[in-house]
């Protein structure tokens, strides 16, 4: 595969990405729709991964994609989003824009950023989708007015917390699958993405989370929105559920 033949693969990879998200996110998305995206996402992204060389990954250049959060503090994609970028082979940080918003910052190799910027995208699409519905349901209008913040932020931390935990699953049974084919791409790719960094020499740091105060009705119905799904998919020849 030369240059040109590369990079115009790379570029259909990126539309196809683009095209699962707009087509997910048109009319709004539930969990099961963002994650079977997400499955999707992972069998381009390997099959593409697969169809280059060792030496053709290395010479790749990583890049930065922002996803805008237009808030100022911490909001629930907070807990989702370390989970994304792992599933994609790439690392995500978060920084403040010029405005003195949040943003997350994704680095890697182009069309794992690209996807890991539209897994978060439909995430939080499939959040926000949720979250609406819930709010029509018997149980919500069982809260006080007063208490609906707490009920708000605690249903969307469970249900992040789910997707999560869906990711990291899926990426485990991925990973098991791609070790297959004889080529153990997760670390070929980490070590090109580390070099990088470390040629830019930024300064991350690790943050602690606080604890938070949550209603657990909320929070565990945000969590059941995700715990019933089964998931399948076929990445590298392989049945994931």
């Amino acid at each position: 595969m030369n240059e040109k033949s590369d990079l115009a693969a790379l570029d259909r990879l990126k539309i196809r990405i683009q095209g699962l998200r707009a087509k997910t996110t048109e009319n709004g998305c539930t969990e099961s729709e963002a994650l079977s995206a997400a499955a999707k996402v992972a069998e381009l992204l390997d099959r593409h991964d697969l169809s280059l060389t060792d030496v053709e990954i290395r010479d790749s250049p990583c890049e930065r994609r922002e996803y805008e959060t237009h808030r100022n503090k911490r909001i629930p994609l907070d807990g989702c989003v370390g989970a994304i970028a792992s599933f994609c082979d790439c690392r995500v940080w978060r920084e403040k824009a010029p405005a003195g918003e949040h943003r997350f910052v994704f680095f890697g190799l182009s069309a794992d950023v690209e996807a890991a910027h539209s897994l978060t995208d439909l995430v939080d699409t499939a959040v926000r989708s949720e979250l609406g519905r819930y709010k029509t349901s018997a149980d919500y209008q069982k809260f006080r007015h007063q208490d609906r913040h707490l009920v708000n932020a605690s249903f969307t931390l469970g249900m992040v917390t789910s997707i999560a935990a869906k990711l990291t699953a899926m990426k485990a049974q991925r990973d098991q699958a791609n070790l297959g084919t004889g080529r153990d791409l997760v670390v070929l790719k980490a070590s090109v993405v580390e070099a990088e960094l470390d040629r830019l020499d930024l300064k991350l740091r690790t943050v602690r989370r606080a604890n938070r105060t949550v209603s657990p009705d909320a929070y565990d119905a945000g969590g059941a929105a995700g715990a019933s799904l089964t998931l399948h998919s076929t990445i590298g020849n392989r049945d994931v559920s």
